[in-house]
């Protein structure tokens, strides 16, 4: 076709384009169904609706947010930024209209998942325009040879997918702000990876969850950030600690694709093909690193070396395990590997202030953000006394982890989770050189998941719990257990000198292999059918154990304090269990050691402790308190022991994660078992909820 002839050929696939995209956004165009386990409400991100069958995937979202239309689109129009999938976006051409808008050419890459799969690629048209009633309206559609328009070549190693007309309606508000509509529709070429990754691929959950609540989780973010004040409580505008995710989760996905354009060439083997050796010993890698200028002084590594793997899961929920690692890490993780990462980029002791607010054995969680709606958390992970300071080689030194969580909502259809760290230099500058390493998780069936209930360990294990609270075990057992799958991709980097590379390599190569060992059995240990084999899951009601001590609590209440804990809870052991689980008042156990833990909780109790019966041994009673809180403690403590019971007026105490949370008043009370003798201490927090 004659190049002149490109932009009314251009302008007619443009009108088209838009034509089919508001057929799709405001229309039956798609036949579309509510995206299964999203919640209602003024909190929810918006209406979501994915396809019920349809040529692809496709999913359909609706929300308002705070911003001008132009800012919405300005934004939107930046994929990298929020998309994280999304490597690139180049601008090829722009041609002007005669209605005021703007036809683009634009060249897209998306990474790969994992290291199973290709990346993909889009050749796309992209038409801005306003329409007549003052809505602003950006559309999308990939450009095909059939449409006698401008072609791309097919680029090496990439699967060459297609967009089909999809895009951003967006309607000014009176007042200000915006309604907008989104639809993502893709044909993701599915035949061109493993079968048992197809689901992935061919999933309108997942496409919604990584691409369409993304935009509108971003709006929402930058809505909030631009309403509220511009420092957060470490000095850091949420723009920069947005930037230092994103470098995160670009330098995890940059590792896992190892492209060549990038420097990155793949080593021998072993004479096994389980973990993929990639070495970059390329300028541009390295000056990304910022390595030169480390604490002022030239580093000594000149190459970054990664090793990665991808490993079939069954049975285990991605927001299960993800915790599981993210809280015990000294479960997979090796100090001195560690200590090697930071010193081969020469990070020192960091300087960061702030309160112990969650640790796990070693390991103090220090949040720096997290996003509305809680779905993604930055923290600064400090690793107690692993490290060997240059001058002292005898005397341990704290290191520290910038670590970016995602996807631990278990109720979440379709998550993905994350866990990627990289240690910080000293000054923890905006600039601080990043070596990013980590986990991803990916379930295969997320049209599933919405059955997959709470995992427990511990006495709590057998009660009748689902995410909202009904779901008997009998039914986990027998829908979730036997079909859930994930598959979990692993890729770690290390920096080092260029004639150190055949022995990072087989260090790197055994850490992985490690590290795979240590995940397997996690996930068998967190299994339902191990739990069911090895923890006691007898009946939905719960073990003799879980029952025993529920009457301990509840006998032991009414003794001290002369009243019934529990509302009419029928005759039974099992009732009175059952009851106590679903007290609307958080109610947790805690041992009589010299530094107490936590035993048991009840769901609200978890709950406000962002944690799991998994992860709840882990932390201890002075954790979630401040220095107020574990002052007046400390009083009443003798109190309780020797009175039995104390009443603690209402503060605040501290999550897991780190959260505030407010409570009206609390009880403690003795817990004396059958020989009367103290078996732990019980806490009740009445009329809490988070700050």
């Amino acid at each position: 076709m004659n190049k002149c002839l490109y932009p009314f050929r251009l302008l007619s696939i443009a009108e088209e384009t838009l034509t089919e995209f508001l057929s799709k956004a405001t229309g039956t165009a798609v036949e579309w169904v509510q995206m299964p386990g999203m919640k209602p409400g003024p909190d929810s991100v918006g209406i979501v609706a994915i396809s019920h069958s349809c040529t692809g995937v496709a999913a359909r979202a609706c929300g308002l947010v705070g911003l001008e239309p132009t800012r919405v689109a300005e934004i939107l129009k930046d994929r990298p930024s929020w998309f994280r999938d999304c490597r690139a976006v180049d601008v090829l051409n722009v041609l002007p209209t005669a209605n005021g808008g703007t036809i683009e050419l634009l060249y897209m890459q998306l990474y790969a998942l994992t290291t199973l799969a290709p990346a993909r690629d889009f050749w796309l048209l992209r038409y801005t325009s306003v329409l007549e009633d003052g809505s602003l309206v950006v559309c999308e559609r990939s450009l095909k040879n059939t449409q006698n328009g401008p072609s791309m070549p097919p680029v090496q190693h990439f699967v060459r997918a297609e967009m089909l007309p999809s895009g951003y309606l967006i309607r000014p508000c009176e007042g200000g702000g915006s309604v907008i509509h989104i639809v993502d529709h893709m044909d993701l070429e599915p035949w061109s990876v493993p079968e048992v990754l197809r689901p992935l691929y061919e999933s309108s959950t997942v496409l919604a969850q990584k691409t369409t609540m993304a935009a509108l989780r971003q709006l929402r973010q930058i809505a909030q950030e631009v309403s509220q004040s511009n420092v957060t409580g470490w000095g850091r505008r949420p723009a920069a600690l947005r930037a230092l995710s994103q470098r995160l989760s670009r330098g995890f996905n940059e590792a896992v694709n190892g492209f060549t354009d990038e420097g990155w060439t793949v080593m021998g083997n072993d004479g096994m093909d389980d973990v993929t050796i990639l070495v970059n010993s390329s300028p541009e890698k390295l000056m990304g690193l910022n390595l030169s200028f480390a604490n002022g002084f030239p580093a000594v590594s000149n190459a970054v070396l990664c090793a990665k793997a991808s490993m079939l899961l069954q049975n285990v929920p991605p927001a299960i395990l993800l915790r599981f690692l993210r809280e015990h890490r000294s479960e997979w993780a090796d100090n001195n590997i560690d200590v090697y990462s930071a010193a081969a980029i020469k990070v020192g002791p960091c300087s960061l202030a702030g309160s112990r607010v969650g640790g796990f054995g070693s390991q103090v969680i220090l949040p720096l953000a997290h996003t509305i709606e809680h779905e993604e958390f930055l923290e600064v992970i400090k690793l107690e006394g692993v490290g060997h300071s240059p001058e002292d080689a005898i005397m341990p030194r704290d290191m520290f982890l910038l670590q970016l969580c995602s996807g631990m909502d278990e109720n979440a259809i379709g998550t993905c989770a994350e866990l990627i760290f990289a240690p910080i230099d000293a000054s923890f500058a905006d600039d601080a050189p990043l070596l990013p390493s980590g986990f991803r998780i990916i379930p295969l069936d997320s049209g599933k998941e919405a059955s997959s209930p709470n995992r427990t360990l511990d006495l709590a294990s057998a009660l009748e719990i689902g995410p909202a609270g009904n779901r008997a075990s009998s039914d986990y057992s027998a829908n979730s257990s036997c079909c859930m799958r994930s598959v979990m991709t692993i890729a770690f980097e290390f920096a080092f000198e260029s004639h150190m590379q055949d022995h990072v390599a087989s260090m790197a190569r055994q850490y992985v292999r490690s590290i795979i060992s240590s995940v397997q059995r996690v996930a068998l240990a967190l299994s339902p059918s191990h739990l069911s084999s090895q923890a006691g899951l007898r009946t939905p009601l719960g073990t003799p154990e879980a029952q025993t001590l529920a009457r301990w609590i509840c006998q032991s209440y009414r003794c001290y304090l002369g009243v019934e804990l529990l509302k009419s809870s029928g005759e039974g052991s099992e009732s009175v269990l059952k009851t106590l689980w679903h007290h609307t008042d958080a109610i947790m156990c805690c041992s009589l050691k010299a530094l107490p833990v936590f035993t048991f909780a009840n769901q609200a109790g978890l709950d406000m402790l962002e944690t799991t019966l998994v992860a709840l041994q882990d932390i201890t009673l002075e954790k979630i308190f401040d220095d107020h809180g574990r002052k007046t403690l400390c009083s009443e403590f003798p109190q309780i022991m020797q009175q039995g019971f104390a009443c603690l007026q209402g503060g605040i105490c501290l999550s897991s994660m780190g959260r505030p949370v407010s409570y009206e008043r609390a009880v403690a009370w003795k817990v004396l078992n059958e020989e009367e003798t103290a078996h732990c201490i019980c806490f009740m927090f009445i009329n809490w909820s988070f700050v």
